[in-house]
């Protein structure tokens, strides 16, 4: 029953952060969807640890190169996120009110991928496998 609890706070802290990202696009003051392409970050961002998780045995108790790499990958990914939106509003593609309407979004939608992995990410009874 937790990993359903945990399952219904990461999909409503989702939906808050989209929620963010779509403020920033549709309301009529600011009426521009350039802050979009930060859902190809949203979707890109786990992709490098799962691939590492799935190629690297857990046994070991040190860190490897192919976790480390990962996990950098997935830091500048995570950082091209919160750049992209400062980009857009720099070169007045987007108001500056967009902008933090998509960084709050970004922050909450990346804390929640984070939950995610924290929740689900272990390797016992209940993992993000099963679903």
């Amino acid at each position: 029953m937790a990993g359903i609890k945990a399952l219904i706070s990461l999909s409503f802290g989702g939906a808050v952060g989209l929620m963010f990202l779509m403020l920033g696009c549709a309301l009529p003051i600011y009426n521009q969807y350039w802050p979009l392409f930060v859902l190809f970050f949203y979707i890109l961002s786990p992709i490098p640890y799962c691939i590492a998780r799935r190629l690297v045995d857990d046994t070991d108790a040190m860190s490897n190169a192919c976790k480390e790499l990962a996990i950098f990958l997935t830091t500048g990914i995570v950082v091209s996120a919160f750049g992209l939106p400062i980009v857009f509003a720099r070169a007045r593609l987007i108001e500056w009110g967009a902008c933090a309407l998509v960084l709050t979004g970004n922050t909450v939608i990346f804390a929640t991928i984070l939950g995610f992995f924290l929740v689900f990410g272990s390797n016992d009874d209940f993992s993000w496998q099963q679903w």
